[in-house]
């Protein structure tokens, strides 16, 4: 396993950022399968579609994009819906990367992306039409922070959508303890990260006052996404060796194998949710 390092999303996506646009693909997220053996590029960009239909875009929108990665999908929404993005991440890395391709792609003027923390991301309230929530709600500690600044920054009328890998059973302390090395490999790979049930989110929305409307299981379509992330470590292997060590890229292979095991047992899943702010 590889050395003890930095656990916070900060720290972790500053050191593995490059890496994983080789391992994860350039939108840095899961995929949504049509077929098994379809391409990581196509299923990443469905799932992405699929958020942005929850979330009823409209032209000329206001976007907050809560954990923003590297850019790739804000871009997407900039240019396919004619929206207006403001994207935040811990990453100082990840800022560099998302503002580097917004000016590559002509794109400034529209997507602008800020070093805030979603759970107090200091923006005035009311100030989006739309707030989406994209594989980052997993590690931020405090998720009814996370939700209570959505809502906050949400104007009436407008819609909050989030996606992410959801916990579909309670582990018994026992069970925790006999797979200790398990979790610690994927806490060594993905960073420090807690998973909720989806009604854990369901609770949180309604809590702040919003209204749920969508809500979509997407546990097995997303499968593949692990045998896909392990084709991309063998095909980049060089250059994630480069940027991260051997260590860690047999690290990365092996938390998929995890991942993958802990789907299959029904452990962990995927989920769409998105709700509205009521006027």
């Amino acid at each position: 396993m590889s050395a003890q390092h930095a656990y916070g999303p900060r720290e972790h996506y500053d050191r593995v950022g490059a890496a994983w646009s080789f391992l994860l693909g350039s939108e840095l997220h899961y995929g949504v399968f049509d077929t098994p053996d379809e391409e990581l590029p196509i299923a990443s960009r469905r799932l992405t579609r699929m958020m942005a239909e929850a979330a009823q875009l409209e032209p000329g929108a206001r976007v907050l994009d809560v954990g923003c990665g590297s850019g790739a999908p804000a871009l997407y929404l900039v240019v396919e819906h004619g929206v207006h993005v403001t994207g935040i991440t811990t990453s100082v890395g990840g800022v560099a990367t998302a503002r580097a391709r917004a000016r590559t792609a002509g794109l400034s003027d529209r997507a602008e992306f800020l070093e805030r923390d979603g759970m107090a991301n200091d923006f005035p309230s009311g100030s989006f039409d739309r707030v989406w929530v994209l594989e980052s709600s997993h590690l931020m500690r405090r998720r009814d922070r996370l939700i209570s600044e959505c809502a906050r920054t949400l104007k009436p009328g407008g819609r909050a959508v989030l996606c992410d890998i959801v916990l579909r059973r309670e582990l018994p302390l026992e069970e925790v303890r006999e797979r200790r090395a398990e979790f610690a490999l994927l806490r060594d790979v993905f960073g420090a990260a807690r998973m909720e049930p989806v009604a854990a989110y369901k609770k949180l929305l309604a809590e702040q006052g919003l209204e749920i409307d969508t809500e979509v299981d997407l546990t097995a379509r997303v499968r593949p996404t692990f045998s896909r992330w392990r084709e991309n470590a063998a095909q980049h292997r060089d250059e994630v060796v480069a940027l991260l060590g051997g260590t860690e890229i047999d690290d990365f292979v092996a938390s998929c194998d995890v991942l993958d095991g802990l789907w299959q047992d029904g452990t962990l899943g995927y989920a769409l949710l998105a709700a509205w702010k009521p006027v």
